[in-house]
């Protein structure tokens, strides 16, 4: 039987960024055979087992001003909040007593003494409550090499560290150009991670102002030329008190930024069949089974928010941030007759670590 050009294309073993352009345009009956193959792709690397990642909202508290972001530091109407560690760690018992496998602790960028301790407490004191368990993904900026290995050492094992961004001009454009944002600092502390010995994650923004498909092509390619484990990459939702906002008449529409989202997450798979990749939070934004979607066109990660109820609020990165008003047990019953509806299941009380790292 004769392919069609959409076919000839998706199983080639390499692909330029001509062609990744060309599929990220797909449409119709192209995107279907798209996430058609990137479910078979799914379907023989990772299968339709999905891992859970208790998210734990740490701190809103930020050093750094990017231009998109929520928290940023200038942004006085955000109400800034620590959790304690027993708050954190009550989180993480919960995330361990329910099967999650796993926890992401994420906050805002800090690099003080009593932050880079704080963490370190909490890695150690979760190690010990859980008789090693428990793993532990930290998304926590830019830190020295030296931090990194304290905290491998301590207990996490997973890093996610998102560069918004393969494209330095398109970095410059959604952050300040000065000493305390830089382009080569990210792709070094990038390096830094690999070089500890994590299982090393970044991520990009889909729909920002100013962005190409070929932008998303190069960050695609980047990816995989970087050779990372896992990513976490969403569609990008405007915030009211950013600088970013006055752009907001430049941007493609929600629902566009969702189908390229699907056809970010599909090629990635096709390109790194084995990493793990999750199904953000964001795309629920946007579509209430957005998550679910993901799912079926190859992310395998799920990231349920177990941060205590009264802090969700606080950690308002972009508009319309879903929040639920379950309790969290009835939260993880609900996920699991959603991800049932779509053949897919829990994978209770495992790790879930990156097949990718393991080779």
């Amino acid at each position: 039987m004769n392919q069609t050009p959409m076919q000839s294309i998706l199983h080639k073993p390499e692909f330029s960024q001509a062609e990744l352009v060309q599929l990220l345009n797909a449409s119709g009956d192209e995107e279907k055979a798209l996430f058609s193959y990137a479910s078979e792709v799914k379907q023989q690397h990772v299968g339709n087992t999905v891992y859970l990642r208790g998210l734990i909202e740490f701190s809103n508290i930020c050093e750094k001003n990017c231009y998109y972001c929520g928290i940023r530091r200038d942004n006085t109407s955000t109400h800034r909040y620590c959790l304690t560690n027993g708050e954190v760690l009550e989180a993480i018992r919960f995330a361990h007593e329910n099967g999650f496998g796993s926890v992401a602790i994420q906050s805002g960028e800090l690099s003080s003494d009593a932050f880079i301790r704080k963490i370190d407490f909490i890695l150690k004191e979760a190690m010990r409550m859980t008789n090693r368990e428990i793993g532990i993904t930290l998304s926590c900026g830019e830190q020295s090499e030296e931090v990194y290995r304290r905290w491998f050492e301590s207990g996490a094992g997973r890093y996610l560290l998102r560069i918004e961004s393969s494209s330095e001009e398109l970095y410059y454009k959604i952050h300040p150009k000065d000493e305390t944002h830089s382009f080569t600092k990210r792709l070094n502390a990038l390096e830094a991670l690999k070089k500890t010995g994590y299982q090393t994650g970044t991520g990009v923004m889909i729909g920002l102002p100013f962005q190409t498909a070929g932008h998303l092509a190069s960050d695609l390619l980047f990816m995989k030329q970087f050779d990372i484990d896992m990513c976490g990459m969403g569609p990008y939702i405007e915030h009211t008190q950013t600088p970013l906002y006055k752009n907001r008449s430049e941007l493609i529409p929600l629902q566009e930024r969702f189908a390229l989202s699907l056809k970010m997450v599909a090629l990635l798979r096709i390109l790194m069949p084995d990493i793990n990749i999750a199904a953000t939070t964001a795309l629920q934004s946007i579509e209430k089974n957005g998550r679910e979607k993901a799912l079926c066109v190859g992310a395998n990660v799920l990231m349920p928010n177990i941060t205590p109820k009264q802090y969700r609020d606080d950690y308002f990165l972009y508009q319309n941030k879903p929040v639920s008003q379950q309790s969290n047990e009835d939260d993880l019953r609900f996920l699991e007759q959603q991800l049932k509806s779509i053949g897919h299941e829990i994978g209770y009380f495992k790790q879930g670590n990156s097949k990718h790292y393991r080779k």
